[in-house]
Order: structure tokens, then C-alpha cells, then sequence
């Protein structure tokens, strides 16, 4: 982005981009070593019992010594990004403006290399708070093609991260979940421009 660009607003170019301005100008906000210390309590409980929904986990976070009400690990577990492992609606929630895509690998025999390739997110707990690590990989291989780590849940590093993978070559699906971020222009365009069939997971 320029600021200073003599033709293009920051508008415009936020638009050409596929890029929110309120992305553009948002600034990561500490997180409490209180909130830090339970996120890594929930996180150890969820490794252990990934089925477990935030009402358990206040549980669990009680027996161990921890005063924690529900919407406090509410709100926590979507920082973090986990979800109960269970059947249940809303398990997934697309961007609303975002098109759907169709599941396309129901029954499918993946038998060869760049056939699928697929991506997913998820976090990493560190000393001082959370980092998001996004991953490509061949669904056939299970070689990694390309990873990128972010400590924001924006488009921008999922895409970087495409880029990367692309130079090894050219999947014909690819696979993803209904994350905003797998579904945004951004990432969808290059999809398309490499002629990449696009399967989202729901």
C-alpha cells in the first residue's frame, strides 16, 4: 500500500486488492498474561479432549484452579480458533458475502501427486501470546508445499502462502473449509487464474 500514491486512493487500492481498510489499519492488541495463562489451560484441556465444548471446559478449567465463566472461554476458544470435534450446526460459518463452493472429493480415489492439494489454519500457543500457522499441502504426498505463519487471522498470509505452493506446481482441485479467508476474492482469483478446480469442505 502507498499512501502517498498520486492516482490511486487508499480506497481504490484497498479495492483492487480485495483488502478491508479496517484490515489495513488494524493493530494487534496485547493479550493479558491472564488471558495467556488460560488460553494455554484451554488449549491443554482441548488437546486432550477435542470433543469438549466451552461448557466442559469451564469444567475442566475449575477442577484445575481456574475462575473462568463461560463467555470468557467463549470468547477465548474463538481467539484461538477451536471448536468442539462434534456433529452440530454452525460448526463452520462462511464470509456472508463470499460465494459457495461445492465439495467435490466425495468418493474421489486420490491416486496421484497435484491431483489435491488442500489448506488449513491453526494455532500455535507461544511465551508472549498466539501465532496462526496456515499450510498447503498434497493431499496424495502429504508433502507440506508451502507455510506461513501470521499473528492476525487475515487473507494476506493464507494468500502469500498459495503463491509459495504454486511455484511447485498446479493442483487440480484444491480443498478447503468455508473460512473466510480460503473463500475471500483474494485467494479464489488466484485459484482461478491457474484454471484450479475449487472444493470447500462444509
Amino acid at each position: 500500500m502507498d499512501a502517498t500514491h498520486p492516482d490511486l486512493s487508499i480506497r481504490r487500492q484497498c479495492e483492487l486488492l480485495s483488502l478491508a481498510r479496517s484490515t489495513l489499519y488494524y493493530v494487534p492488541t496485547d493479550v493479558s498474561p491472564e488471558d495467556i495463562a488460560l488460553m494455554k489451560a484451554v488449549d491443554r484441556i482441548y488437546t486432550r479432549w477435542p470433543f469438549y465444548g466451552s461448557r466442559r471446559i469451564v469444567l475442566e478449567l475449575r477442577r484445575g484452579g481456574h475462575d473462568a465463566n463461560r463467555k470468557r472461554v467463549q470468547r477465548l476458544m474463538r481467539t484461538m480458533g477451536l471448536q468442539a470435534l462434534v456433529p452440530g450446526p454452525h460448526t463452520s460459518k462462511p464470509h456472508p458475502e463470499h460465494r459457495i463452493y461445492p465439495y467435490l472429493l466425495r468418493g474421489a480415489d486420490i491416486s496421484r501427486p497435484d491431483q489435491v492439494w488442500a489448506a488449513d489454519i491453526t494455532y500455535i500457543p507461544l511465551e508472549s501470546g498466539w501465532a496462526y500457522l496456515v499450510a498447503v499441502i498434497d493431499w496424495f504426498s502429504r508433502a507440506v508445499l508451502a507455510w506461513e505463519l501470521s499473528n492476525t487471522m487475515t487473507v494476506d498470509f493464507c494468500v502469500h502462502a498459495l503463491r509459495d505452493a504454486l511455484r511447485h506446481g498446479t493442483p487440480e482441485i484444491f480443498n478447503t473449509d468455508q473460512g473466510a479467508q480460503f473463500t475471500s476474492p483474494a485467494f479464489i482469483a488466484i485459484l482461478e487464474q491457474e484454471d484450479v478446480a475449487i472444493c470447500v469442505f462444509r
